[in-house]
């Protein structure tokens, strides 16, 4: 029995992914710690004078997110203890204190604030996150929307790895694709990115003694690092004008091609999401 704590966000498909891991009867997840919407990119997008077309994105994400998710999330026993926080507070020593006395094997992280000291030093080598994107070429903030505003599906994926102080730095583990099929759109790309990443990280967690120490990627030529900030109007109009072009299509007929110049770290045993 792996005894693990979660740290994670409170949209549906945070709650989705802690009650995922806690099915399983070889996981135990003394306490999950779930930081809340205030500082979402809805909530920063509803600021902006003008945000039509992002708060149109943002609604057909969130739909489509009950669409996948909400059936298994208002069916299944909650067994992820979850305990709820203001967004960014998880760096308090009333929440670090309380996770380092529950002194779990492994804290797993996914969608919440960086974490900071002391956690990062107390949790050294025991401490997971996943950034859903493809690291190091795609980094920061909506790092699987913006391969697909810049007709690269390649770079859509997962990446897991230990973390540190900086933003989407840390030592990589594993990565996977994203399984794209014909008549994708970009928020289905997404959850079942989602889904799929969900299941890996639960053979990671199921299988951690036996992850390997992986090399480093080479430094890419390009890195892109986008903020928050950089969600704009234009960006999603250019989103949608390039699946109406055909970008799944085209990336399908190429994707085999286009995937084996974008190398990723794939540790033995754990499986991996192919490129299709």
């Amino acid at each position: 029995m792996t005894r693990i704590v979660i740290l994670t966000g409170s949209e549906l498909r945070h709650t989705f992914f802690r009650k995922f891991m806690a099915l399983s009867p070889d996981i135990e997840v003394a306490q999950s710690y779930c930081e809340g919407l205030e500082k979402s990119l809805r909530a920063w997008t509803e600021r902006e004078t003008v945000h039509d077309l992002r708060a149109r994105h943002l609604a057909a994400r969130e739909r489509s997110e009950r669409d996948f998710f909400g059936l298994f999330v208002q069916t299944t026993p909650d067994c992820s203890n979850p305990l709820f926080l203001p967004k960014g507070d998880i760096n308090l020593p009333q929440y670090t204190d309380g996770i380092m006395d529950q002194d779990p094997d492994l804290v797993v992280l996914y969608g919440c604030s960086i974490i900071r000291e002391p956690l990062l030093s107390h949790f050294r080598g025991r401490m997971l996150n996943v950034h859903l994107g493809l690291s190091p070429y795609y980094r920061g903030s909506g790092t699987n929307y913006w391969p697909l505003v810049n007709r690269e599906p390649e770079y859509v994926g997962a990446t897991f790895m230990y973390p540190d102080a900086g933003i989407d730095t840390g030592k990589i583990l594993h990565q996977m694709r994203a399984s794209i099929v014909w008549g994708d759109t970009p928020v289905q790309i997404g959850n079942r990115l989602i889904v799929d990443m969900a299941r890996t990280y639960r053979e990671i967690v199921l299988h951690f003694k036996e992850v390997k120490e992986m090399p480093r990627l080479p430094k890419p030529f390009l890195e892109r690092y986008y903020r928050k900030s950089d969600f704009s109007e234009e960006s999603v109009a250019k989103l949608y004008q390039n699946f109406k072009e055909g970008l799944v299509e085209a990336y399908l007929r190429e994707a085999s091609a286009r995937c084996s110049k974008v190398p990723m770290i794939e540790n033995p045993g754990i499986p991996a999401n192919p490129c299709e």
